[in-house]
């Protein structure tokens, strides 16, 4: 009788220690959802780091901004992306704000018509990857293009003007 009620009590025990940690662990993936770049889960606890992530978040988009001409800092302030020509072949590329996936290359209308995706090496904020992107394509977009992978294109057509 004992082992049979320190059995039932153990489960219940387990099933809510189970259900405790799904329940912290489905918060723990919707906050991280709901941040920017989606910040690894393990470094959200240690103490400064928030800070310094966005304070070097904001230290990489000002670099970009410098580096930006006149017409893609207006661009990219109203719309969140800004256009480049390839040095190569004077095609034009969108690129949005990110770190991945946000590369489109336009077609004759200024309509995405493929994906593409290539970053640099090591973890960067995203106007460091967004820079990197820019002079890839302009001083040497057959290389970018060669380590590029591309994916298919699922834009909406009428709210990209």
């Amino acid at each position: 009788m004992f082992r049979q009620l320190l059995r039932n009590v153990k489960d219940r025990f387990r099933l809510f220690l189970l259900s405790e940690r799904g329940r912290r662990a489905r918060a723990l993936h919707d906050r991280s959802r709901r941040q920017p770049d989606r910040i690894d889960p393990s470094l959200r606890f240690v103490s400064g780091f928030r800070h310094a992530y966005f304070e070097s978040e904001a230290r990489g988009l000002e670099l970009l901004k410098e580096w930006l001409s006149p017409e893609q800092f207006a661009q990219y302030d109203a719309k969140c992306y800004f256009e480049v020509t390839g040095c190569h072949s004077g095609k034009r590329y969108r690129i949005c704000h990110g770190t991945s996936m946000n590369i489109y290359e336009l077609d004759g209308a200024g309509r995405p018509r493929v994906g593409l995706c290539f970053v640099p090496k090591g973890y960067l904020v995203s106007g460091d990857v967004m820079l990197a992107q820019k002079i890839a394509l302009e001083t040497d977009e057959r290389r970018a293009l060669t380590v590029a992978n591309r994916f298919f294109s699922c834009f909406d057509y009428s709210s990209s003007a």
